[in-house]
């Protein structure tokens, strides 16, 4: 009888095959080469959003050039309504998660002439980004969009929402700007989680070599 018991228990472990049990996770460093894009990526991931005439297109590549601009989390993105823009001025009002630090940005010209026509069309609607079902677009659908651009645009590694924040740190940085500015702009409410974006500019090491 226990011989028994004991097969029956090998025969119904689960395994990933049939779905029971979760596929180990991939490692990032496994998955992709960095956690960053460079602003030459984020161009070809909008290119590829309005390619082809794609229905949402417009849509799509607004919410990656606005969360390139202001270093948005994926929540704080898909959670942005139109009374954080003042058009008139200028400017967004951020709101941040995480205890972060909330902060006034400005809205470049690009992304003004982006948002407006959205706006024009949005029916009325209190979020910026919304389905075609007329919800608010969620934080999963958005990082199933990114991945799916990032296939539609031949990238080598695959491609989620941080890394676009991660690239404004970078970007940013690269720009000589300093460590506390760039800790506000990004709402940290601990610099610690700034310094890594001015540790690999290669600003600090300018001048090093004559040649």
């Amino acid at each position: 009888m226990q011989n028994l018991s004991k097969k029956a228990t090998r025969r119904t472990r689960p395994t990933s095959v049939n779905g029971t049990v979760r596929p180990k996770r991939v490692r990032n460093a496994q998955a992709r080469p960095r956690e960053y894009l460079t602003p030459k990526e984020v161009e070809r991931l909008m290119r590829a959003a309005k390619r082809d005439g794609r229905r949402y297109g417009v849509r799509d590549a607004t919410m990656i050039l606005v969360a390139f601009r202001h270093g948005l989390r994926v929540s704080e993105l898909c959670s942005l309504t139109w009374d954080q823009f003042d058009f008139s001025t200028g400017m967004m009002h951020v709101r941040r998660i995480k205890n972060g630090i909330p902060s006034v940005h400005q809205i470049g010209g690009e992304e003004m002439r982006a948002l407006r026509a959205l706006k024009r069309d949005d029916g009325g609607s209190r979020f910026v980004f919304m389905t075609e079902r007329g919800a608010p677009m969620t934080a999963a659908g958005f990082r199933k969009l990114l991945s799916r651009l990032g296939v539609a645009a031949k990238f080598a590694f695959s491609i989620h929402p941080h890394m676009l924040r991660h690239a404004t740190g970078f970007k940013l940085a690269n720009d000589g700007h300093d460590t506390r500015s760039l800790q506000h702009y990004l709402g940290h409410k601990n610099i610690n989680h700034t310094v890594r974006y001015t540790e690999l500019s290669p600003e600090r090491f300018k001048g090093f070599w004559k040649d």
